[in-house]
């Protein structure tokens, strides 16, 4: 069987099958309002202290950035405008709690499945973390005895939430296997942390395996076998022996410069999402935060942070971080990141529409409190701001206007921050790559989010599973894209980064690295890998390569190619006869 492999290793050992049945929810009309309220504000009390006793577990056990993701669940049911939904709606129809909030919370949940950003959308498991914990407490119903997990297990089940994953003892865990899940869940965040080899997206996998078998699962190919016959078992034990002493190899580059055989320099950086993101980052070395998606302050409330609140926490995340740069991308919602109180029109193809840096020159207030938030903020650390979706030069220059006005007015209310920020754009847009070297006189330097360049170069959503075999970012156009890019700017004098998911890619890490890309920012966890294997290369070497793959036909064509160069089912990669096959 094969899914996405989302925490790497290899586990050997027994299945044993984790089923949770469905909770019917049934709408039932009441008399006694009060009661009901009741009922619910007990069900949260009792989902707030569970949780702070699964934090506490989870500091002890895992660690503190871990367990923060519980004191950011029981904020959910502090927050006073989801309290008041619900009440509202049991008063108003008179209904029974655990309706009124399974239809809010559903509510909020839908909102979040429908945002393309892989991180963003899988904030919606932690909602369903949440509401299943409240709910549970409003049914009755007892919590999963985790205690009776065997030695060597190999978890299956069609969904883990955070608090599952959590409350696992990791010597007992070989791997887990879901039917559901994504790659920057919570979840596959802590199994991650855990060490724990995690594949998802096998469909009905309850089904196709049972207690007690056998399995073997492979953590970064997303390859499972059931009841393996003695070759395969010797070729996984062997291949688990391999990858215990890569891990040890890894954390030696704790550390180290991310730094080639021929002594070209480069900067790995990491992508967050909030404050509690940053300790993982500090964890795996990266040199700095390339990529803080500030929409997701703005999400999952009722409306606008104010500046304030804004200020606090890139406060929070550059007090962390220190004198290593953290670049801050300016508000990107609009599209798939859909919040209501900012009441986006709905649009035809919103992907083409209304939304990130054109949403703001909109909204010129709401830009303007971010941008001051963050110049407030500036003092305590080493921030960059970069616009997104910019495809004019027009759009570039309305937006460091009113970036300097925002600077004039805290100057003149004698509000202290630093003048001398960097500013950058994303490079998503095919127009923008096109007249890239126009828009290098006007940024300090570039980040080419390859993810929307894909989907805008391609004209492929990369979401419709029905195209997914067109999506791909071994495409020549993209890698002809991005040459240009990195070109362009090195003429103007800037430097480059990548933000998107290929940054993070072993077989084109080589690739970009001989285009000459300044910075890679990628997922805190392939931040070691990906210095081990820059420190393997020599960048002349690898001009050669990406020259040659650009003039390749296909994206097929370009893949087989690099796989057979940087293949990672050995040492990692194979860099011993990369000269003698060129």
């Amino acid at each position: 069987m094969k899914g996405l492999g989302v925490s790497q290793g290899i586990g050997i050992g027994k299945a044993f099958i984790i089923e949770k049945k469905p909770m019917d929810i049934n709408k039932v009309y009441v008399d006694d309002i009060q009661n009901e309220i009741n009922r619910l504000r007990n069900a949260m009390e009792d989902g707030k202290n569970q949780l702070n006793e699964l934090y506490l577990k989870t500091l002890n056990d895992i660690g503190e950035k871990e367990a923060q993701i519980f004191k950011s669940h029981e904020m959910m049911l502090e927050d006073d405008t989801f309290i008041s939904e619900v009440e509202n709606k049991i008063k108003s129809e008179a209904v029974n709690a655990e309706y009124a909030f399974n239809e809010v919370s559903n509510y909020y949940i839908r909102l979040f499945e429908n945002i393309e950003d892989d991180y963003l959308r899988e904030r919606s498991e932690d909602i369903k973390d949440v509401m299943s914990r409240v709910l549970k407490s409003l049914l009755g119903i007892k919590d999963t005895d985790y205690s009776k997990i065997h030695n060597n297990a190999i978890i299956v089940a069609k969904d883990l939430t955070p608090s599952d994953t959590a409350q696992f003892e990791k010597g007992k865990i070989e791997a887990m296997i879901t039917e559901i899940g994504g790659k920057t869940s919570h979840a596959a965040i802590i199994a991650r942390i855990m060490g724990i080899p995690t594949v998802i997206g096998i469909d009905n996998i309850i089904d196709k395996i049972k207690d007690d078998d056998i399995v073997i699962c492979d953590g970064k190919t997303g390859k499972v076998i059931v009841n393996p016959n003695e070759k395969q078992l010797f070729y996984y034990q062997q291949k688990k022996d391999k990858l215990e002493k890569l891990n040890i190899e890894l954390k030696k580059q704790i550390g180290l410069p991310s730094i080639t055989k021929d002594n070209f320099e480069v900067s790995l950086a990491a992508n967050i999402g909030t404050p509690h993101d940053v300790d993982s980052v500090l964890e795996n070395d990266a040199e700095g935060i390339g990529l803080f998606r500030s929409e997701f302050i703005f999400m999952n409330r009722s409306c606008q942070p104010t500046e304030d609140e804004q200020f606090e926490e890139y406060k929070e995340v550059l007090q962390k971080m220190g004198d290593k740069p953290v670049i801050i991308r300016t508000l990107d919602i609009g599209g798939d990141k859909n919040v209501p109180y900012f009441d986006i029109p709905k649009e035809m193809n919103p992907f083409l529409g209304y939304r990130a840096i054109r949403l703001c020159l909109g909204n010129v207030e709401v830009f303007r409190t971010q941008l001051r938030a963050i110049l407030r903020a500036s003092v305590y650390g080493n921030v960059k701001i970069m616009f997104p979706m910019i495809s004019t030069m027009k759009e570039l220059r309305d937006a460091k206007k009113i970036f300097e006005k925002s600077k004039e007015d805290l100057r003149n209310e004698g509000i202290s921050f630093k003048d001398d920020i960097e500013i950058g754009i994303m490079i998503e847009i095919p127009s923008a790559a096109i007249i890239s070297d126009l828009l290098a006189k006007e940024v300090d330097f570039f980040s080419i989010g390859t993810n929307d360049l894909i989907q805008y170069t391609l004209a492929v959503d990369r979401m419709n599973s029905k195209l997914s075999h067109l999506y791909s970012q071994y495409h020549p156009a993209l890698l002809r894209l991005i040459k240009g890019i990195i070109d362009n700017a090195h003429n103007a004098g800037i430097w480059v980064g990548m933000c998107g998911e290929a940054a993070g890619d072993p077989k084109l890490i080589p690739i970009f690295l001989g285009m000459g890309l300044d910075e890679f920012s990628m997922n805190s966890p392939s931040i070691l890998s990906s210095r081990y294997i820059i420190r393997n290369l020599y960048k002349n070497e690898m001009e050669q390569i990406a020259n040659k793959t650009l003039n390749m036909e296909t994206a097929v064509e370009v893949e087989d190619y690099l796989s057979c160069l940087f293949a990672e089912d050995n040492d990692y990669l194979k860099r011993c006869n990369v000269r003698s096959k060129n």
